[in-house]
């Protein structure tokens, strides 16, 4: 019999689910809606049903050895959501303690962006690595911490929001309450931003100017400054120097051997990654300097987010 663990990843519109092994193949799959209009206890009935069913359907025997979940605002240290900004329940919700109570099997809940480094670490491109950081680029800016090879989580169980560090006093305004947070300016929705500002501070001819905020997308940036659109590439060189130079202390306080990028904007490839790394290199503290490696996340193209919610309990279950 083949020992197995659920991956769960708890997204504002859907979660997925999976049945993932130890090798990091997801054996089974599926997505329910987060948006149910019902009670947290109701979602969490629903969520052991959905696993049952994936591991019955299964064509040979297995056994669920544990459940690992990731989560806007889920804290490693309670074992619950808390007060997430993008899901209908509020207040502390002890996913963890519900969910082994319904399955008879531990689980341990952290955020998106931790679960995602992790599931680097055991099945992407971290593998034999202690030292290194994942930055999701998506809709905001999340980061996963690991050092001496153990996830950084702090004394609440919120560690690694280098997204929400101050990139410019004064700035953007984040959807967090803040202004000038690192993700307002270094994420899908930054770049998007950041075009839409150039297009009105200056006449200099694009692709983009025609386009309204409401439809303007980061891909639409992405293919303009593929194309060679001026103004997009601009924009990435802009969005370079603001994350390359906060990157530059972040390694001046974690020494990593790696950074690795993931998500929706690190498929722009050297668009991004080249003005990152030159602004990185020449705001680095000396002793750094060539060091650090800015590569591509080795689940870009998988399901991460179900892998890094499985590496967190096999991880948990190796203890």
């Amino acid at each position: 019999m083949q020992d197995v663990v659920a991956g769960i990843d708890i997204g504002g519109t859907n979660t997925g689910i999976g049945i993932v092994s130890h090798e990091g193949n997801i054996l089974a799959e599926t997505i329910i809606s987060t948006k149910c209009k019902s009670t947290f206890d109701i979602y969490i009935k629903r969520l052991s049903a959905e696993i049952e069913k994936l591991l019955t359907d299964l064509e040979h025997d297995v056994r669920l050895v544990g459940i690992g979940v990731g989560a806007p605002n889920g804290s490693y240290n309670l074992g619950a959501i808390v007060d997430a900004p993008n899901l209908e329940w509020k207040g502390i919700l002890p996913l963890c303690k519900e969910l082994s109570k319904q399955t008879g099997v531990p689980s341990v809940i952290t955020n998106d962006a931790n679960a995602a480094a992790l599931g680097e670490m055991l099945f992407g491109a971290a593998k034999g690595m202690k030292d290194f950081v994942v930055i999701t680029l998506g809709t905001g800016l999340g980061s996963g911490i690991v050092v001496d090879g153990k996830l950084v989580v702090g004394n609440d169980g919120f560690a690694g929001e280098f997204g929400h560090i101050v990139a410019k006093v004064n700035g953007r305004q984040c959807g967090c309450g803040k202004r000038g947070c690192l993700e307002t300016y270094a994420s899908a929705t930054g770049i998007r931003r950041t075009a839409f500002k150039m297009i009105a501070d200056s006449n200099q001819p694009s692709v983009l100017r025609n386009i309204t905020y409401d439809k303007l997308s980061a891909k639409m940036v992405t293919e303009a400054a593929k194309a060679g659109d001026p103004l997009a590439r601009a924009a990435f060189e802009y969005t370079g120097l603001i994350l390359g130079t906060r990157l530059a202390d972040l390694v001046a306080i974690l020494n990593p051997e790696a950074i690795f990028f993931f998500g929706g904007l690190a498929n722009a490839g050297e668009l991004l990654f080249d003005p990152t790394r030159r602004h990185m290199e020449e705001y680095m503290f000396p002793v750094f300097k060539g060091k650090v490696k800015l590569l591509t996340s080795g689940l870009q193209d998988k399901n991460a987010a179900i892998l890094g919610s499985a590496a967190l309990i096999w991880k948990e279950l190796e203890k």
